[in-house]
Order: C-alpha cells, then structure tokens, then sequence
C-alpha cells in the first residue's frame, strides 16, 4: 500500500499532534496539514485543572512542543478556524473561514466540548473548562470567590475542587453519585478520596442533584438542589460531562453514535478517514466492546496506530483504559476498569498512610490496578491487567 501524498488532521490538540509526530517519525514526507479551532498552538489539558489554574504554571508551559520542534514536523498549522462541514466521499473539509482543505486521507480529532449548566448562558461567574482561556477566566474569579460551587463529581470536577481550595475559596462540590469519582474508583477508594477532601476543607455534598442556578442582575448567586437548598455562590463551575465534538459531521454520511464510530483499526465508515483521541469510538477487539476514551494516554497511544494505519501497518488498538489524576497530595493512576462491585485488595502500602497499590477482581480475575502515591509499585502491578487475554476479556462483562 503507497502512501497517501496528503493527510489533513482536524483538530490541534493532544491526539492530532501526536499523529501527526508518528507519521513523521513512521517515515511521511508528504504534504501534512493541522486544522485547529484554538487560535494557540497545540497544549497540553490536564494541566489546566491543576498546574494552570493553581498560578503554578503560565500559559506558555502547557504548550505541548517548542516552535522548533513544531517547524521540524514541516507541516501547515491552521488555528484560529474550526471545521465547520465534511466531505467524506471527496475527502474535503471546509472551514468557518471558508477554506476548503482536501486530503488522501483525514484524521478526525476534533475532541469534546463541555456540557453547560442549563440556564447558564450569559450568566457572570459560570464556568466550564476546557480550554486555556477557560482556565485563565476561572482563576480570576476563583482569587476573589466568596463562595464557589463545583457541579461535578467525576475527575474533572474533582481536580478542580481540589485547585480551587488551594487558591484559598470556601468550595462546595455537589454531585450524583454516592461518593467522589465512584465510577472511576469504585465505592471503597472513592470514600477515601473523598476523606482527603473534607480534611482540606471541600463541603461535599453526594447523591443530589442540581434543580437550576438563581442570578442577581446577570451574576450567579447561588445553586438550587433537587432538595430545595440554595447553595450561595458567585462562582460556579459546571463539570457535567462532555460530549464528543462531532455536530460538525452531521450529513457527512458518517456514523455518529457517542463520537465517530470505527472499526478497531480507527477507520470511519469512509474510506480514508479515521478518527482519534475523545471524539473516537472504536471496536476493542480484546474486549469485544466499542470504547470512546478521554484521556491524555489513549490521545497519544491511539495516534501511534492511526498513523501507522494510514501508512499501511493494518494494526488494531487493543489498549489497556488507563487514567491518573493529582488532587492535594495524592497521585492516583489506574490501569483496567475498576468495576464497582469488584473484590479489591491492597496488595502494598497502607491505606492508613495512603501509600498503596490496590488490585480489582471480578469472577476472581484481575480487573484493575489503583495506585495511590505509588507510582513505580503500581506499573509492576499492571502486568496483572496486561498478562492475559482471559483478564482483559472480564473488562466488559
């Protein structure tokens, strides 16, 4: 299989700038294009919600490469312009500016956008965060915040409680579930994790739901709660979940059912295109299930196989989920799928010192690893995930 002689990224963050370094680094010399929304080069996310936020870093250090190293990739950045219309049988991509980009081959990475908070729109002190903008106008209103609320209690609201006390704001964090990042952790790490918030002074508030938010002349005042409690607030923080950024495809003739759908080599329904990173939803052979992931690792491993596709590898992406987060002093990766009603043991450490590695079994078989504060500890441990197919194929039962 020849090389295609042009290849069109859409999207300029995290995943369409890893493809774009792995075509390099797999041997692409021909024509390569970088369409981004964002008038910035590509940055790096997760630091937004910790680094960014916090004052700990400036802008310009989340910036994923230097400028040399971007002009060494001899490809066209175009930022400042989304994709705004696709045509899959031709392989174009028109821009809001009105550009009319085509390729031999496209790569969809176009991301997620947050969920809003209904009725927030044009509302002062109402924030989601995605973008660096975003980070920057949050912690303008965080320095001076009488009071804040977190709508969210998944990874990302979780971080930014945690940031958010570090500048010093009372915050209270509001959510569905019955403990912080339950679904990610399970209910046993979960409860921990929410211990280490309350000793740092974050008000949680589980199993409730947001009814509507109450304004005094254009500026957020407060968050009523299915229960009829108003929590006072000038500032508030939506971190309700996303949605994969694909509204732009409509009528492309593409498949779209929670991102892009493809086959487990990140093929769309067209010839051509592939998609890569939060807006993919591929087939996991290994798991036999369709997966759409967000984070940083699988925007960067994914890429690895998207390039060596179009490039003619024929590979499928069979990874193991993995995902960390930094709130106050603790460091949590996990690798697997935690499942809640999974036997967990803590196989090093202490959780009294929270310093652990803790192992998810389902049916007896190895689902999970969780390491808190052991970062090497619990790499050695993952082998249990990786080590057998029989372990991974638990995953989606």
């Amino acid at each position: 299989m020849s090389s295609p002689g042009s290849i069109l990224v859409v999207g300029a963050s995290t995943a369409a700038l890893a493809t774009a370094e792995a075509l390099r680094r797999k041997g692409y010399r021909g024509a390569l294009t970088v369409l981004g929304a964002e008038p910035h080069l590509p940055y790096d996310r997760p630091p937004l919600s910790k680094q960014v936020l916090s004052g700990a870093w400036e802008a310009e250090r989340a910036q994923l490469r230097p400028q040399q190293a971007l002009d060494a990739l001899d490809a066209e950045f175009v930022l400042g312009d989304p994709a705004v219309a696709l045509d899959a049988a031709a392989r174009t991509v028109t821009s809001a500016a009105g550009r009319t980009l085509a390729a031999d081959a496209v790569v969809l990475a176009t991301g997620i956008r947050p969920r809003s908070l209904p009725g927030s729109d044009g509302l002062l002190g109402v924030h989601v965060l995605r973008s660096l903008d975003h980070a920057a106008d949050l912690r303008d209103d965080l320095l001076t915040a009488a009071n804040a609320v977190v709508v969210g209690d998944g990874v990302l609201g979780a971080e930014i409680a945690a940031t958010a006390r570090a500048l010093g704001a009372p915050v209270t964090l509001v959510g569905p579930q019955p403990a912080l990042m339950a679904r990610q952790l399970g209910p046993r790490v979960a409860a921990l994790l929410g211990t280490l918030h309350v000793e740092h002074g974050v008000r949680l508030v589980p199993d409730t739901a947001v009814d509507a938010l109450t304004e005094h002349h254009g500026q957020v005042s407060g968050v009523r709660l299915a229960t009829g409690e108003v929590l006072p607030a000038d500032v508030v923080v939506a971190a309700i979940g996303s949605v994969p950024a694909t509204d732009w495809l409509e009528g492309s003739g593409l498949v779209l059912e929670d991102g892009v759908v493809c086959d487990s080599r990140c093929r769309t329904s067209a010839p051509g295109i592939y998609a890569v990173g939060d807006v993919a939803r591929w087939h996991h052979e290994q798991l036999g299930a369709m997966l759409r992931l967000e984070n940083r690792t699988n925007a960067t491993e994914q890429a690895g196989i998207v390039a060596g596709n179009i490039l003619g590898e024929d590979r499928p992406y069979t990874p193991v989920p993995y995902f960390w987060t930094d709130q106050f002093d603790a460091r949590i990766q996990v690798h697997g799928m935690p499942f809640a009603d999974a036997d967990v043991e803590i196989v090093e450490g202490s959780e009294d010192d929270r310093r652990f590695v803790a192992l998810y079994r389902r049916g007896g078989r190895p689902t999970a690893v969780l390491g808190w504060n052991m970062p090497k500890q619990t790499r050695l441990h993952r082998q249990a995930i990786v080590a057998t197919a029989d372990a991974l194929l638990t995953l989606n039962r």
